[in-house]
């Protein structure tokens, strides 16, 4: 996928869960990594789709500290939906953005199925290529598609780092009905 040539900048920041990375454009952010086993991985994770393009300050028109600020914090337990934070999504394929749309509006604690969000797209057999574009989502937890299930609600494939494990620990921190409860056996 081409990405166009602008400013991007990034940055690496502490959370809950270990340290994140961020890149952004003038007008949103572009990318957004979860831990990797080190920095300098989860930087280079973040950057790579822009090869040979600098990594330079972007002066946002939107205030990148307050939203790693609200990662953070959201990481942390205070739950925010992070739907206010803008993003740059002229690189992605229409399709893709009209499934993060309909991902980006799910609630923290809240889950669909991808055949659910196909079905809201106009695609009703379409749940493969849903699975498809969340696999391929550059911005995951500000389209939070870990709150995507199969449609027996089981977990099935998550590509950020630390797979499955990831994913029910990002629906633990949102108290998601299912995830992190005690059981009794």
């Amino acid at each position: 996928m081409p990405y166009p040539e602008r400013p991007l900048a990034a940055a690496l920041f502490n959370t809950a869960i270990g340290q994140c990375a961020i890149a952004w454009s003038a007008t949103g952010v572009l990318r957004f990594q979860l831990p990797e086993h080190d920095p300098e991985a989860t930087l280079a994770r973040i950057t790579r789709p822009y090869r040979g393009t600098e990594v330079t300050p972007a002066e946002p028109t939107f205030d990148i500290g307050k939203a790693i600020a609200r990662i953070q914090a959201h990481l942390s337990g205070d739950l925010d939906d992070l739907r206010w934070i803008p993003l740059d999504t002229t690189a992605i394929p229409d399709f893709h953005q009209a499934v993060y749309k309909i991902t980006r509006a799910i609630d923290p604690g809240h889950t669909l199925t991808y055949g659910q969000i196909a079905h809201r797209v106009g695609a009703p057999n379409g749940s493969q290529a849903v699975g498809q574009a969340m696999g391929r989502n550059p911005i995951p937890l500000i389209i939070p598609c870990h709150r995507v299930l199969a449609a027996d609600h089981a977990l099935h494939g998550f590509s950020a780092p630390g797979g499955l494990t990831t994913k029910e620990r990002l629906l633990e921190i949102e108290r998601t009905p299912g995830f992190g409860e005690p059981t009794l056996f």
